[in-house]
């Protein structure tokens, strides 16, 4: 967003000195030059727009500048002035007239520990409650939410990165219980083209806590999957999510990178074999409780390393059933969840990986489990790979047992490492061609309103001439006389019209084509008087103002 050369400014909506601290915006850096000086309303009603003239907010007089703004106050005019006029007076302008902005707020196991990244979990099921909720805020157009065991990820189109940025933080803390200062220290924002890149990269795997792991495209999948028929899931963030999903096949279909590579559930088995001594690998009796995806990887990765017998505890049998027909010569045995204590009685390792919101296990249900097999040590491991969490952190406590979950997975992470980091390096080239390619299919939007707008002006021109022809003609016309004329007035204009159209058409594939196609929409705008009073963002926001007001 442009600053104004000087400090001098009309105050719109709200009033704040804002200078935005490094612990609440890491992708940023500010100077003192990028003070915004703005107006908050009265909380009875809409008070005075307030003006200033050159005041230095470093000078002397600063204080006394103040005195001035604030005896410019015309009470009786206020009153009567709309959230709206308050915004098509101020400084607000500097962003109504810019393009609305791609922006991703997220927490991911890089940032925030699991204990945050479970308070923020959404499930999918809520996912468009979320997107709705997002959407009502006064200054998000589109939404999407991310959320696994990993990350929690939401990408709005924002009609003021800033004020876009404070509301969706509140809404996460709303929702959450999590202090607003709190998620400041651990969230990441990028906007635009960081943005656009950090979803490709989550897409290809080169974000994952596993380089190369494919689990993470299915869920981005998910999310435009979910996202249709959603009002809040528009066209920038549906493209967006769209291209990412293309560029995350094309990355593994290219470089290989999923070759070697391991899933959340494979590392989780591979920890545990790692914690196990390795001569009870084969002996080691495994516990799964839950069948969905993410308990279905976990048993065919146990069956890839060697174990034949294990207990699957789940709500039903019909998802046991199933992986038991894709499995063969394995003994795989079905518990219902009320039976799960007395299974992990009997366990050396549980596997935990259901949807649940509260803990499975807690300290009180594990410190009366008998003790673990003497080959293991007699410790029960507890692999955690739940967000959020299915076993309480109290169960650390217990000599026991020990638990894991997703954090502890780095340290299986290591293997092929160098051999990824080659292949991440030639994703990063696909993925920079192809966020140029997304930017200039976004860029080749903006002739979308000026297209509405031309054939509009030549509509309004054809019906009124019609009307003249017509009323001309007299009372009596055929009508097969009238739908000839205005079939020969339509056909005239789609021909006239046809040339400047092909020009304003762009693929986004061409970035001088694009260039051309830009030029061509800012000619046609000037030629035909194209531009509207009030900017598109601020038919916008208008809306949402009107909108909060109801």
């Amino acid at each position: 967003m442009a600053v104004s050369s000087g400090l001098a400014t009309t105050f719109p909506l709200e009033t704040f000195i804002h200078i935005p601290s490094s612990s609440c915006s890491p992708s940023r850096s500010f100077s003192p030059s990028l003070i915004r000086v703005f107006s908050r309303p009265n909380s009875n009603n809409r008070r005075s727009l307030i003006r200033s003239r050159n005041i230095s907010l470093f000078s002397p007089r600063c204080e006394a500048g103040a005195d001035l703004a604030t005896a410019a106050i015309d009470s009786d005019r206020s009153s009567s002035i709309s959230a709206l006029e308050l915004l098509k007076t101020s400084a607000a302008d500097r962003y109504t007239k810019e393009r609305s902005s791609i922006v991703v707020i997220g927490l991911s196991v890089h940032t925030a520990p699991v204990e945050m990244r479970e308070k923020l979990a959404i499930p999918e099921a809520e996912w468009p409650r979320a997107i709705e909720e997002l959407c009502s805020l006064n200054h998000i157009e589109e939404a999407a939410v991310l959320s696994t065991c990993n990350r929690m990820e939401i990408y709005v189109v924002a009609l003021s990165q800033l004020r876009g940025v404070k509301e969706v933080t509140e809404w996460m803390s709303k929702t959450s219980g999590i202090p607003v200062s709190e998620l400041c220290e651990h969230r990441f924002l990028l906007y635009n083209k960081d943005a656009t890149q950090h979803i490709f990269e989550v897409s290809a795997g080169l974000d994952s806590l596993v380089l190369g792991e494919g689990q993470i495209l299915a869920q981005v999948k998910q999310v435009v999957k979910v996202g249709q028929g959603v009002v809040g899931f528009g066209r920038n963030i549906s493209g967006l999510f769209k291209h990412a999903i293309t560029v995350g096949k094309r990355v593994r279909t290219e470089t290989n990178i999923a070759a070697g590579a391991v899933s959340v559930s494979s590392a989780a088995v591979e920890l545990a074999l790692m914690k196990l001594p390795e001569s009870s690998h084969a002996t080691a009796r495994m516990l799964v409780i839950g069948a969905g995806k993410m308990g279905k990887l976990v048993i065919k990765h146990l069956v890839a390393k060697g174990c034949t017998k294990m207990v699957v505890v789940n709500r039903t049998e019909e998802r046991v059933a199933a992986i038991r027909e894709e499995v063969n010569d394995v003994e795989i045995i079905f518990k219902p969840l009320s039976e799960m204590f007395d299974c992990a009685a009997e366990a050396d390792v549980v596997f935990t990986s259901t949807a649940s919101e509260n803990p499975l296990f807690l300290k009180e249900h594990v410190q009366n489990l008998p003790p673990g097999c003497p080959e293991v040590g007699g410790l029960r491991l507890f692999i955690d790979i739940s967000v959020p969490r299915n076993v309480g952190s109290c169960v650390s406590d217990l000599e026991s047992a020990r638990v894991y979950n997703v954090d502890d997975l780095k340290e299986v992470v290591a293997a092929n490492k160098e051999d990824r980091q080659r292949k991440a390096m030639e994703a990063q080239e696909i993925i920079a061609e192809e966020s140029k390619q997304f930017e200039a299919w976004r860029d080749s939007l903006e002739t979308v309103p000026t297209i509405k707008k031309l054939r509009a002006y030549a509509e309004r021109i054809r019906a009124a001439e019609l009307e003249k022809c017509l009323s001309k003609m007299g009372d009596d016309i055929p009508k097969k006389t009238m739908r000839a004329i205005d079939d020969l007035s339509r056909g005239i204009v789609n021909k006239l019209l046809h040339g400047p159209m092909q020009h304003l058409r762009c693929d986004g594939s061409d970035n001088r084509t694009l260039s051309e196609t830009l030029e061509n929409m800012h000619a046609l705008n000037r030629m035909f008087s194209l531009e509207t009073e009030i900017s598109v963002l601020e038919q916008k926001i208008r809306a949402k103002v009107e909108q909060t007001q109801k």
